[in-house]
């Protein structure tokens, strides 16, 4: 299979350069104003903009034609042209759009999920009706408008040089974007997390919204060539998106945004000349020999978040597991312990040793695999030693730490019961969770404030400060 891949890339060419550089430059400028719409949470005011700025382009589009045919410009004239408006109308769009779905928003008292799902469809709906009404008179192509052309995009030069149009355009925002995020990175960073903390300090968080609404709608019309506008919504928000889960600080959820963007786009490729006739192949469909790169892009990209949601190490699914698995273990060795501490407190030597079976008929709520778990667990760390007949009991070692956990139950139930007015059958049951939780330290400042007790609500002894735990 490796192989089989390996060979079909190895007809890469220089229109495949081209291809993948416009696509990651594209991906890496919607990156950017992405990954702060997802942090500032306003993805799907992304999915809005690109949606909303449908008619923009239309209009835009639609009056540089007319100003052609009308003679004011050359054909010459006619590209700069139609880049001036399509970006002029971008701002126009981007601002106009966030303004509308906040007027929307308070003219009818609604959530703004709701007042954004009505202006980004109406206004979707309206950039159609104009590519239908208009697209016999202008050859306004529906397909490209929605899913780009990338690949045909790669082959319009920059005139005089041989850098492709998209790589030229697509790599200008990016730089402005960059720029824009390392200028204003401590405004932008506080109007984000705490906007009533931005205002306050003379930081006008309203504006920056605004700006970034502008900027994001800029970036989406600079990508519609090469994505389209249903697509692009992908590279705003999934690269941000997979970011959040790989890294908690800011500076590094920018950074992976960027390179899981460029990543994507030029995997995307990759994938576009090799995944469909390996798949397809096999199949019998042999005519089928790629895909489209854009769409490969989103699916790529979506790829990527479904490794991160599984494989992060913080907050990947299988991290969480297995965090979840050790504090299951460490709640349930932390029974045992207090379970056979208890046991010894009963008679004034030590009890008989208890069995594995004894423990987890006792423990609510522990299964018998984790149990045992938990028990060898115990028995590496030297917590309890094993008799005869799978019995065990408690090394010093054990009994410092289970006197440990028992004195901060105790003195947890002592706690409640003094400062809330709780049945004393009420109380062990919140004490035997929370018991797993309180250190030393916590125990001290317990024991301090409720001046010493000797004994729990129940009667029993809390037991010292143990000289090591």
């Amino acid at each position: 299979m490796l192989h089989e891949f390996i060979q079909l890339l190895s007809g890469w060419t220089s229109l495949d350069t081209a291809i993948a550089a416009s696509a990651a430059l594209t991906a890496m400028s919607c990156a950017l104003p992405g990954a702060w719409l997802v942090l500032r949470r306003h993805s799907m005011m992304g999915d809005a903009l690109s949606h909303a700025a449908l008619p923009g382009v239309v209009l835009a589009f639609l009056f540089a034609v007319g100003i052609k045919q009308a003679g004011w410009v050359s054909d010459s004239q006619e590209g700069a042209l139609l880049h001036v408006l399509l970006f002029s109308g971008a701002v126009v769009v981007g601002v106009g759009t966030a303004w509308l779905t906040e007027w929307v928003q308070r003219l009818g008292r609604m959530e703004s999920g709701a007042s954004l799902g009505v202006v980004f469809t109406s206004v979707f709906a309206l950039g159609l009706l104009l590519i239908r009404l208009k697209a016999d008179d202008v050859h306004i192509d529906v397909s490209c408008v929605l899913f780009g052309i990338i690949e045909t995009a790669a082959l319009d030069m920059v005139p005089g040089t041989s850098v492709p149009e998209p790589v030229l355009v697509n790599g200008v925002i990016f730089a402005v974007n960059l720029l824009l995020v390392v200028l204003f990175y401590k405004e932008l960073k506080i109007a984000a997390f705490d906007p009533a903390l931005a205002t306050s300090l003379g930081i006008p968080a309203r504006g920056i919204h605004y700006g970034l609404m502008a900027v994001t709608a800029l970036t989406v019309v600079a990508a519609f060539t090469t994505v389209g506008s249903i697509l692009v919504i992908g590279l705003l928000i999934i690269p941000a998106a997979t970011a959040l889960l790989l890294s908690e600080r800011l500076k590094a959820v920018l950074l992976l945004s960027v390179l899981i963007a460029g990543a994507s786009a030029v995997l995307g490729h990759a994938f576009t000349l090799t995944l469909p006739r390996m798949i397809f192949s096999r199949l019998g469909y042999d005519s089928i020999e790629d895909a489209g790169t854009a769409g490969m892009m989103s699916v790529t990209a979506g790829g990527l978040f479904v490794a991160a949601l599984f494989l992060a190490p913080k907050h990947g699914i299988i991290a969480r597991l297995v965090h979840r698995l050790r504090l299951g273990m460490n709640i349930a060795g932390d029974d045992v312990l207090g379970l056979l501490y208890r046991f010894e407190e009963r008679t004034a030597t030590r009890p008989p040793a208890v069995s594995v079976p004894d423990l987890a008929a006792k423990q609510n709520g522990i299964s018998r695999w984790l149990m045992s778990l938990s028990v060898r667990r115990l028995l590496r760390g030297g917590f309890v030693i094993r008799q005869a007949s799978d019995e065990l009991r408690l090394t010093d070692r054990g009994r410092a730490s289970a006197k440990s956990l028992v004195r901060a139950h105790r003195l947890w139930e002592a706690y409640m019961a003094r400062h809330f007015d709780l049945p004393d059958d009420h109380l062990h049951e919140t004490a035997d969770r929370v018991e797993h939780f309180i250190d030393e330290g916590i125990q001290d400042r317990l024991q301090a404030e409720l001046d010493t007790p000797a004994k729990d609500p129940h009667g029993k002894i809390i037991p010292e400060k143990p000289a090591s735990r």
